[in-house]
């Protein structure tokens, strides 16, 4: 039988994935589709706090997120490069790094990602 309501809270998660000191995603699965609430400290860059979680070379996950807080500079393996700031929705494909912009906190929602994302030994 399949559920036809499921209802989760990013305080009550399924597992919290640590960016090396420099803060972490809250994860929850519902419905078959893993969530995250992600806080990135200032200073935070993809290839410095996640790659040697991840182990490849670019974030290999893709991303469907929404900005609370702060802003995340993205450049994509082929140097295309953006900005995603508070209230803004990102789609971002597998293949790029990533940083915190400015000494205020990044706080998004990503409905999208791998369900490995920054997980060790994945």
């Amino acid at each position: 039988m399949m559920v036809a309501l499921e209802s989760k809270s990013f305080d009550d998660t399924d597992d919290v994935r640590p960016f090396a000191g420099k803060g972490e995603a809250r994860v929850v699965t519902l419905a078959g589709s893993t969530v995250s609430r992600a806080h990135f400290e200032p200073g935070w860059r993809w290839s410095e706090n996640v790659k040697p979680i991840a182990g490849t070379d670019s974030c290999q996950s893709p991303h469907f997120g929404y900005v609370l807080s702060g802003r995340m500079h993205v450049v994509m393996d082929d140097g295309t490069e953006a900005d995603a700031g508070p209230n803004e929705i990102v789609r971002i494909e597998p293949g790029h790094d990533a940083w915190v912009v400015g000494e205020e906190p990044c706080e998004m929602v990503d409905f999208g990602i791998s369900p490995t994302y920054a997980k060790s030994g994945s």
